[in-house]
């Protein structure tokens, strides 16, 4: 007999004990923990430097900050991996050791706001390396600061100034390859079971407009669901409720498997589904941008 959905997600949450969101209060608590490696991951797509600009003026005390394209990507991988591709391995982790993170660190990542610009694909990043204490502050640099919390408006220290690596950072022994992801084969091939979903706007994912990417519409089979339905007033809806949706969209038994723009808007999925009680799902870390690098692969559009 199948388990049902709602059994699925009582599992799902006992393999993921531990939200992977932190409140302000919560961080608040933590702040003088001198373990605690806090980073900054705020990035525009239309700016590549404003988040760097908005780190140099003002940031949660302790601070390090990350870039989408320069710290959290790899754009000298080809097209196919996507307009952001993932790090390698090795490289990530000597950004790690720059922040000094070691695998026993505990890690919070904000951006400006929902987390999904970058936030959440710092957090998938370091899950994906085997790291374990990683969280996302909840309404990010925003919440941080409507909450009247200390910010540190100083001139923000450069890479080259920033504090030696931690003695153990550079030893730590990560285990990249312990969030899943598939590639395009993997994405065409799957079965029946995995429910595809596409986190990026409706209009993109119809092809009614694309402004980023060589062609509009959405992979065959795939589902809509923008990761702005993750949130309610820039936070991250109750548990309850993201699970309710969820499960509405995952049939029982059914697998997520994770697309956006360029695999980093589909981190935000992969954390609401963790918040919710799911474990890790599967990214396609190419995403659209990777799909359509390959003219052969099938264009879906409409509904």
């Amino acid at each position: 007999m199948g388990t049902s959905n709602e059994g699925r997600a009582a599992d799902a949450a006992r393999v993921e004990p531990r939200s992977p969101l932190v409140d302000v209060e919560g961080l608040l608590a933590q702040l003088g923990d001198p373990t605690l490696r806090i980073i900054d991951a705020r990035f525009d797509l239309a700016d590549a430097s404003a988040g760097r600009r908005a780190h140099a003026t003002s940031r949660i005390p302790g601070a390090e900050y990350a870039h989408l394209d320069d710290d959290l990507s790899d754009h000298a991988k080809p097209a196919r991996d996507g307009r952001h591709p993932l790090p390698e391995a090795d490289r990530f982790a000597a950004t790690l050791a720059r922040w000094r993170v070691t695998p026993a660190t505990p890690v919070v990542v904000y951006d400006a706001g929902s987390g999904a610009m970058a936030a959440a694909r710092a957090w998938w990043l370091l899950r994906w390396m085997g790291h374990a204490d990683v969280r996302v502050l909840d309404g990010g640099f925003a919440a941080w600061a409507a909450a009247g919390a200390p910010v540190d408006a100083s001139p923000a220290k450069s890479p080259a100034a920033a504090a030696a690596p931690h003695p153990e950072a550079g030893e730590a022994r990560w285990r990249p390859g312990s969030a899943p992801t598939a590639d395009a084969d993997a994405v065409a091939a799957r079965d029946a079971a995995t429910v595809l979903v596409d986190a990026r706007a409706r209009e993109r994912f119809r092809g009614d407009v694309e402004p980023l990417d060589p062609k509009a519409g959405h992979i065959p089979g795939a589902r809509s669901r923008p990761f702005a339905e993750n949130l309610e007033a820039g936070r991250f809806k109750p548990v309850d409720r993201l699970r309710e949706e969820w499960l509405g969209l995952l049939p029982e038994g059914g697998r997520a498997l994770l697309s956006c723009g360029s695999g980093v808007t589909a981190c935000h999925h992969a954390l609401a589904l963790v918040h919710a009680g799911w474990p890790m799902p599967v990214l396609f870390a190419p995403s659209w941008s990777g799909w359509v690098s390959d003219s052969r692969r099938p264009v879906a559009v409409g509904d």
